[in-house]
């Protein structure tokens, strides 16, 4: 019985940790993914480094982003942290 004692609040502790840490970041990285996997051309975005742009092309791995002077710079598709003109 002592035992039981001591696994009852070992398993709390576990559940407490799982539905306030790591059941949000899932949740988190899944929508990042959503966000990756649906940008299209024309997508004004915003960079994890800070930069904002207009979407030119893209394929599976990489963006090409056009800046305010007409520079068309390549990123990678994980670079981009939001996307400014879709709710």
């Amino acid at each position: 019985m002592d035992m039981l004692g001591a696994i009852v609040p070992l398993l709390l502790m576990f559940a407490i940790f799982y539905f306030l840490l790591i059941r949000p970041q899932q949740k988190r990285q899944k929508k990042i993914q959503q966000m990756h996997s649906s940008l299209e051309k024309g997508d004004k975005i915003i960079t994890i480094g800070g930069l904002h742009g207009t979407i030119d092309a893209l394929d599976d791995e990489r963006i090409i982003v056009v800046v305010d002077n007409g520079s068309k710079l390549t990123f990678d598709r994980q670079a981009v942290r939001d996307v400014t003109n879709k709710d």
